[in-house]
């Protein structure tokens, strides 16, 4: 079973990037991840942004960038999850009600693979025009293709997207369990699923 198993993600990750080899579908479901920061030791929070609608510019392609270039996604900032339905409550009235606009938006406008090992997962560079507050700003994040899942990570600055009266209201919100500090720079990504399909074992 290992064998066959190693066998399949070999040729899987061999044909990529090749001309012809294996088709790369995805579906139209991604969930979008974030860490933002608090207190002055810089604790980590993590959650999810659950309501939103992903539209992907192809349900196949041959390689990354033919996959996801020019896809979009929307998200309803009125739901948030971070595992605790107070902290959740808060998030929600106290920074991204205080936003201009309930949306936050996406697109993928390029994608860069690196250079690959055989065996490696799959890794490179997305460009994501991410547009919040009224404001976008040309995000880079890194992916990582593995075993069927495609994660991409990277960073933002709060104050890039005119967001520091909203920072200073979850501050203010929470500022003894923040001990009076809330990070700008906050942690964000997706996660979907890519399947590997219509491969020529030739």
């Amino acid at each position: 079973m290992k064998k066959t198993l190693t066998t399949a993600l070999l040729l899987a990750g061999t044909l990529l990037y090749a001309k012809g080899g294996c088709t790369l579908v995805q579906n139209d479901s991604v969930d979008i991840v974030w860490q933002a920061y608090k207190t002055p030791e810089k604790i980590g929070v993590k959650g999810k942004l659950p309501s939103l609608s992903y539209h992907p510019a192809h349900k196949e392609g041959k390689n990354f960038k033919a996959l996801f270039e020019g896809s979009t996604v929307t998200i309803d900032t009125t739901k948030v999850d971070s595992g605790n339905t107070v902290r959740d409550g808060k998030l929600v009235t106290y920074f991204f009600k205080q936003m201009k606009t309930p949306k936050i938006t996406g697109k993928i406008l390029s994608v860069t693979p690196d250079a690959h090992t055989k065996g490696k997962p799959y890794t490179g560079k997305l460009e994501v025009a991410l547009t919040m507050n009224g404001k976008t700003v040309t995000t880079p994040l890194d992916y990582h293709y593995e075993k069927g899942l495609f994660k991409a990570q990277g960073n933002i600055d709060l104050m890039d997207f005119a967001a520091g009266s909203a920072l200073k209201s979850i501050n203010r919100a929470c500022y003894d369990l923040h001990k009076g500090k809330t990070w700008s720079d906050v942690s964000i990504g997706f996660v979907t699923t890519v399947k590997a399909t219509k491969c020529d074992s030739k």
